[in-house]
């Protein structure tokens, strides 16, 4: 059982400037809590990738470099590459130098990502949505299993007998895990393919995910993948203080994001209501107390049988000296009772 944190690197507005917080000083800090990650012995750090002005990172294979080189153990990945709109060969080629920098730590997550901008900033069409992302996995997944790729689609030149390079420390393979939201095609496609599977679960009950976690197994083996090899995930809004106080205050800044993203959305205002009913033990939010977060972790674990467990942890843009102290209670208190 894996325990890591996940971060989309959000910026905190201010509203007496009207402006976002500086994104150099938001990745700095960034890389000063991955570092402490690695000290406490957090087994993953999953870096998201936006392209928005109240997020920081819009390249995390960079953030990842640089953490490698303050890291010794810590596994770094992507949560998520947005696959669609990326380049598959450079995608290779980035996660495979970082996992040469890292002696072997690198992983790539794949998804669809849940925002769009990426599509008009780099030239592709949300038409092509669904069979970019498919045509790239493939092509993908052939780099990362053979060094000379041939291959064809209908939205990309054909590659003939061409060679990609470096190439990744496990004879040239990089761990490559879906990312999915929920889709029933997503876990399919994931299960046939025999890739690990993270599933983001940020609102609702985890339980209703029982089925499609369920499916993606059935799937997986009836495949003919060896069941010993998979690797299951879940993804989840995670925040841990043992002062009440602070778990209080913290709906304030989880509300602000919510409400950010909600505007755009659709979304009604987000309550405190929803904020405790997600803290209730099958809520979806693992946000508490080493005790209550480590049981919701305990909780995944016997309904889901998950091999990983990331806690997403910078919603809403907590104070970095909160956010210290919320990696350091998940790293030394909250992983070895769960392990």
């Amino acid at each position: 059982m894996e325990l890591g944190i996940g971060m989309f690197g959000d910026l905190a507005f201010d509203q007496a400037t009207g402006k976002y917080k500086d994104a150099g000083i938001k990745i700095r800090e960034i890389l000063q809590q991955v570092k402490l990650m690695d000290e406490v012995g957090i087994d993953v750090f999953a870096m998201g990738e936006h392209h928005r002005a109240d997020y920081a990172v819009s390249s995390p294979e960079m953030v990842l470099a640089a953490a490698a080189s303050i890291t010794k153990n810590i596994k770094l990945a992507s949560g998520v590459t947005v696959l669609s709109s990326s380049e598959p060969v450079k995608v290779y080629e980035d996660f495979a130098t970082l996992d040469l920098i890292s002696n072997g730590r690198a992983e790539i997550y794949v998804g669809r990502g849940s925002f769009i901008e990426s599509f008009p900033l780099y030239g592709y069409s949300l038409n092509d949505y669904e069979e970019l992302f498919d045509e790239k996995l493939e092509l993908l997944l052939k780099i990362n299993s053979e060094e000379n790729v041939s291959w064809s689609g209908k939205l990309r030149a054909p590659m003939q007998n061409q060679t990609v390079y470096p190439r990744a420390t496990n004879n040239g393979k990089l761990p490559i895990w879906r990312a999915v939201g929920g889709t029933p095609q997503s876990v399919l496609s994931a299960a046939q393919l025999g890739m690990p599977l993270v599933v983001a679960i940020i609102g609702g009950m985890p339980i209703q995910f029982k089925s499609l976690i369920e499916f993606y197994k059935q799937e997986y083996i009836k495949a003919g993948h060896d069941e010993s090899e998979m690797q299951l995930a879940i993804h989840s809004h995670t925040f841990v203080s043992e002062d009440q106080n602070v778990v209080d205050g913290y709906f304030n800044n989880y509300k602000s994001q919510m409400d950010r993203i909600g505007k755009s959305r659709g979304w009604a205002p987000y309550t405190k209501m929803q904020y405790e009913g997600g803290r209730a033990k099958e809520g979806a939010l693992f946000i508490g107390n080493t005790e209550e977060v480590t049981d919701k972790i305990n909780y995944m674990k016997e309904i889901f049988g998950i091999t990983r467990f990331i806690g997403h942890m910078d919603v809403g843009a907590p104070e970095n000296d909160v956010m210290m102290k919320s990696i350091e209670l998940f790293g030394e208190k909250v992983a070895p009772k769960v392990k």
